[in-house]
């Protein structure tokens, strides 16, 4: 092991144990995963998203990555983005005559994208991983490039998509006027059975040739999926769905803290 892959694998290592410590401070706790602000807005959030969706959507089986929710190999090729985004169309309630995929290289594009109206800032660290657009009446979803190859993040990603489609698409708001629509939108995900993706999505760890490679994706933390999940669970009536388990260590951890707290809060 050479100095350089070891000065990474350090990294990872230190960053790997830095995790599992807060997990596990986790595990027992019976505090709220979230800040108070953090908390109310979720429930509040969760309280308008049922109200406007209604309780259809706490009826479907949540989605998971097994050959039952998606039963067709996966290559990365745009086809198989293509046919991915059909069927979580199917899934959310979108018809997918009314999307248009497109890629784009973050790159090579990203001064281009940030002149564009439809143009969001990211958080720090965070990664441009899609795009949502109106023009002429049809919806476009662009999406990274690289996306492609890490189907996780891909699918958390053309969710997060369909979402906007489902609250602006459908104008059920401005985000003119309401600021806090791209946590909204992931929150939808969540409320619409595809929280796994988008709660494991958050913070993801990539091997390469040199080490490991961090990056985060989305609008809300790892402990706010965990709770939020926590929410969504309740709602359904579950106190310890079998479905936590395919969350990674954060999240999963915040949600049986955030479970533990609902029950006490109850």
């Amino acid at each position: 092991m050479n100095r350089a892959t070891r000065s990474h694998y350090n990294v990872r290592r230190g960053q790997c144990e830095a995790e599992w410590r807060g997990a596990a401070m986790a595990w027992w706790s019976t505090e709220c995963p979230v800040r108070p602000k953090e908390q109310g807005w979720i429930d509040d959030s969760m309280r308008w998203l049922r109200d406007e969706f209604g309780d259809d959507p706490l009826a479907t089986p949540v989605v998971l990555p097994t050959g039952e929710f998606f039963p067709s190999a996966y290559h990365g090729s745009e086809q198989d983005v293509r046919d991915l985004l059909d069927l979580l169309c199917a899934h959310m309630d979108v018809a997918p005559s009314r999307v248009t995929l497109k890629f784009y290289d973050e790159s090579s594009h990203a001064g281009v994208l940030s002149t564009l109206p439809s143009y969001d800032a990211v958080p720090t660290g965070a990664t441009t991983a899609g795009h949502y657009q109106r023009r002429d009446g049809q919806t476009v979803i662009s999406i990274e490039a690289s996306q492609a190859q890490r189907p996780v993040s891909l699918v958390a990603t053309l969710a997060h998509e369909l979402c906007h489609e489902r609250l602006i698409g459908e104008y059920r708001l401005d985000p003119a006027t309401r600021q806090d629509h791209e946590p909204l939108t992931d929150l939808l995900t969540v409320y619409l059975g595809l929280g796994v993706f988008s709660a494991n999505a958050a913070h993801e760890f990539h091997g390469h040739a040199t080490g490991w490679r961090s990056t985060r994706t989305g609008y809300l933390t790892e402990p706010m999926y965990g709770y939020a999940l926590a929410r969504y669970a309740r709602l359904r009536g579950e106190t310890r769905p079998a479905w936590m388990k395919r969350l990674d260590t954060n999240p999963r951890a915040a949600m049986k803290q955030g479970l533990r707290h609902l029950r006490l809060d109850a």
